[in-house]
């Protein structure tokens, strides 16, 4: 077993001076309710002597002697208690002997019977459930609170050891197929047409078995929904339950894993037997990669539990049979992570793949999310779709709402095109720091470098055109260059990668060349660019030193939370790589400064409008290349940040 977990026990137990937090609670439980018991007893205590000091107690003698004297006016009788009334309204009250009859007791100090008959006497004799009560009170109460007492206690210790009883349940959410509030359906989801159509043979299956059974057809047992984050795999996998009409079972990969090793198995277990009781039914685990990596890594956190939870998981795919209408379906970004045995044919041998949404998808993923915002009549979903490319449905979907957050924090009752333009920005830079004001000095240097990048991508026959130049702080950009593309590619050029680079060290270039100095605001830009001059190197073969040839992959082990890239290339061609990086970024560098050099007047009026305006549209800055001789052109999009 695990040392971890007896190690965090111990520590949490020194936090509490040594004591275990469960029995901390028990304890001072205990001393709550005997505090409690304490100021009720004393709270009674002091309401009754109140009570009997209001009324003067008289000793029997006394009230002998009263009666010779014509004072009292009634005596009521109750037990051996005397409550005596005065012929001046005051009253007290005495005790006889309970076996003794009052007229015996007065007769015996010495009352006559004519004495006696001039004083109303009253008997009343407490009989019934309120005298038992009375009564008894002292004796009921203490013992009423002392099984109270004893109940609250054994219910705290019975939860505690149901919760312990309960510990390996699954806690998957369920969605009935009957609740119409909580339905999916396939026009709930926009654009992934070819993973729809995948996913439309599982429905078909779930509605109707027989069809593919009696043919001797297996329908796969496991889908893997794979795509970049936002994509909409969980909202594609309940949208299969929804048009199937099956109950939904959800429950992300971290739910099964605990601290006690076989807790994850357990709840595994339990998961698979609550789908086959429901079925037709589909399991859907998020985020699989959390229990689903490679086995005997020893790295990335692999540890006994992990391991016994995916064993569970494999153990139960195989032991489904092709009757039992159960399917289960995963989602995850990382693939490459997983366990082989996860992908063989059997378990998760069908895998659907979600891209990022193409321009006509996310009009589509728009006027979904659009369907309860009301809208102004100068909104255009397809010019905003046009203007997001790269946006996952989650990013369309959160740039909707900031749309829509905007116009009410404006006090407006519709949306406007307007606000929808400002919330893309948002989404992909963060808010206006309006409150970061520049100096002098900084806005000049901002304004040039955002000029570099615009004059360089307006120049280069393979850069993305211009759409958009602000030196408005937005979250950590002092500036930005923002590029839009007509249509999406899905392919990219060595040319085009090589113009990339050079515009991203337009401000680099413009600071040396205007200020004779550098700042560190291009300090985003050289990363970016020499990131991707190693990757032409080393994954695309675009090198023509080094051929075409791929060496390093797409990701590295995982070692104490730090990437640890695998090199299968000797010394020799680490240095070859470093020099064709070096090459690539220095001739970047050259043609930057000629470009810049050439058009330096077309350089002064952007920056120059920048700092009058702070922000130069689309139609503005073509203005600004036509009066410089220039034409402009149209293309892709990419940003530059400061």
């Amino acid at each position: 077993m695990n040392n971890e977990p007896n190690e965090k026990k111990i520590i949490i137990k020194r936090k509490n001076g040594g004591k275990d937090p469960q029995d901390s609670s028990l304890v001072s439980y205990v001393v709550s309710v005997l505090i409690i018991f304490i100021i009720l007893s004393a709270v009674y205590s002091f309401i009754s002597n109140r009570v009997s000091k209001s009324v003067e107690a008289i000793a029997i003698s006394q009230l002998s002697q009263d009666v010779k004297a014509g004072l009292v006016k009634s005596i009521l009788v109750k037990g051996e208690s005397l409550d005596i009334e005065y012929r001046t309204g005051e009253k007290k009250t005495s005790k006889k002997e309970e076996s003794e009859a009052l007229l015996q007791t007065l007769v015996n100090y010495g009352v006559t019977k004519d004495q006696i008959s001039q004083v109303s006497i009253d008997i009343k004799n407490d009989t019934g459930l309120g005298y038992w009560i009375l009564n008894l009170a002292p004796i009921i109460f203490p013992i009423l609170f002392i099984l109270v007492f004893i109940w609250f206690i054994t219910r705290q210790v019975k939860g505690a050891g149901m919760q312990a009883l309960t510990f390996g349940q699954s806690k998957a959410r369920m969605i009935d197929p009957n609740d119409k509030s909580q339905r999916v359906t396939f026009k709930d989801v926009a654009g992934a047409k070819e993973a729809k159509e995948e996913l439309l043979e599982i429905v078909d299956f779930l509605r109707n078995p027989k069809k593919f059974l009696d043919i001797g057809a297996r329908i796969p047992k496991g889908i893997l929904l794979m795509g970049a984050p936002g994509t909409g795999k969980t909202l594609l996998a309940r949208a299969v339950a929804g048009e199937a009409g099956v109950a939904f079972f959800s429950i992300s990969g971290s739910e099964f894993v605990e601290m006690f090793v076989g807790v994850g198995a357990s709840r595994v277990r339990d998961l698979f037997l609550m789908a086959k009781k429901n079925s037709p039914a589909i399991i859907f685990v998020d985020e699989i990669d959390a229990v689903g990596r490679v086995r005997g890594v020893g790295a990335g956190g692999g540890n006994d539990e992990r391991e016994q939870t995916l064993n569970q998981i494999l153990v139960e795919m195989d032991g489904f049979e092709p009757n039992e209408k159960v399917i289960v379906m995963a989602a995850t970004n990382r693939p490459d992570v997983l366990d082989p045995a996860l992908l063989r044919p059997g378990r998760f041998d069908r895998r659907v793949t979600l891209d990022l949404p193409d321009r006509k998808d996310r009009e589509e993923i728009l006027t979904v999310h659009s369907g309860k915002k009301p809208f102004g009549e100068d909104v255009n979903l397809k010019v905003i779709a046009e203007r997001t490319p790269g946006f996952s449905g989650a990013d369309l979907y959160s740039l909707m709402n900031e749309g829509a957050i905007l116009a009410a924090r404006e006090s407006r009752t519709k949306i406007s095109q307007y606000d929808l333009i400002r919330s893309i920005e948002k989404v992909m830079l963060g808010p206006e720091r309006k409150s970061h004001i520049l100096s002098k000095k900084e806005k000049e240097i901002t304004a040039y470098h955002e000029a570099g990048h615009a004059v360089l991508a307006s120049l280069l026959p393979y850069a993305d055109p211009v759409h958009k130049i602000s030196i408005i702080s937005r979250g950590r950009a002092l500036g930005y260059v923002f590029k839009l593309p007509l249509e999406d590619n899905k392919l990219q050029s060595k040319k085009e990668f090589l113009d990339d680079i050079t515009v991203s060290l337009g401000g680099y270039v413009t600071e040396k060349i205007l200020f004779d100095d550098l700042t560190t605001g291009p300090s985003n830009d050289l990363q970016v660019s020499t990131a991707l001059a190693r990757d032409m190197v080393t994954k695309y073969g675009m090198s023509d030193m080094l051929g075409p040839i791929a060496l390093e992959g797409q990701g590295g082990k995982v070692i104490y939370g730090r990437g640890v890239e695998e090199k299968e290339f000797s010394q020799k061609v680490a240095a070859d790589i470093d020099s064709e990086v070096a090459r690539i970024m220095r001739e970047s560098h050259q043609k930057a400064e000629k470009v810049i050099g050439e058009n330096r007047n077309l350089l002064d009026a952007i920056a120059k409008r920048l700092m009058e305006t702070e922000t130069i549209e689309r139609a503005e800055f073509e203005t600004l290349l036509v009066a410089h001789g220039v034409t402009p052109k149209k293309k892709l999009d990419i940003e530059h940040q400061v």
